[in-house]
């Protein structure tokens, strides 16, 4: 992989479910109803409450691609046909091989429908198999034990706890919880716990 080009492509993955792809400036409007409701934002560092929050969010993203320091996308649901959430290639060192899946936020109703597992399994994929990546991390709160759990149910392994680590934007402390996913583990995690939607692949 050459990843002097990897922020100028336009990397899209996707499945017979979902597709994930880059996140532009026409994904605004189409994204703000899902951005705009609050339980998605309970757990957040930011808070949306407002359009104007969410353009400040959104560009923020925008800007963090243009600075090749994250690769932000949209998820769009194929049979819906509607734009239902975002997350990032975050924290990227490809010095150090690794980088971060974060910053994900989902339209509440599709909790628990497994579209979720779709898009970690394209995330996760290619940031093993195309990036050829020796890791991948995740994070949360300490107040989202929801999250925490569906972390472990991919297949993460819990790390540990980075104690007083964010100051969030309404002056709360917050606790990250760190998982992860290894190049080493991630063959037997996708045969296994992504077994089925492997399988549809084929």
């Amino acid at each position: 992989m050459n990843y002097d080009i990897f922020f100028d492509q336009q990397l899209i993955l996707e499945d017979d479910l979902v597709r994930i792809e880059p996140l532009e400036e026409k994904h605004f409007d189409l994204l703000l109803p899902t951005a705009l409701e609050k339980e998605i934002w309970l757990f957040t560092i930011q808070k949306i409450n407002t359009s104007e929050d969410f353009r400040k969010y959104f560009n923020t993203a925008l800007d963090e691609k243009q600075n090749k320091k994250s690769y932000p996308f949209a998820y769009y649901n194929k049979i819906t046909k509607q734009y239902v959430g975002s997350t990032r290639y975050g924290n990227i060192d490809f010095g150090n091989k690794r980088l971060e899946i974060g910053w994900t936020w989902l339209y509440p109703k599709m909790h628990g429908t497994g579209f979720n597992k779709h898009c970690k399994l394209l995330l996760l994929s290619y940031a093993f198999e195309q990036l050829q990546l020796n890791r991948v991390e995740l994070k949360t709160s300490h107040l989202n034990l929801k999250s925490q759990k569906a972390m472990l149910k991919i297949g993460a392994v819990r790390e540990g706890v980075f104690r007083n680590h964010i100051v969030n934007e309404d002056g709360s402390i917050r606790h990250s919880h760190f998982f992860s996913f290894i190049k080493e583990e991630w063959p037997a995690i996708k045969n296994s716990i992504f077994k089925e939607l492997v399988t549809s692949w084929k």
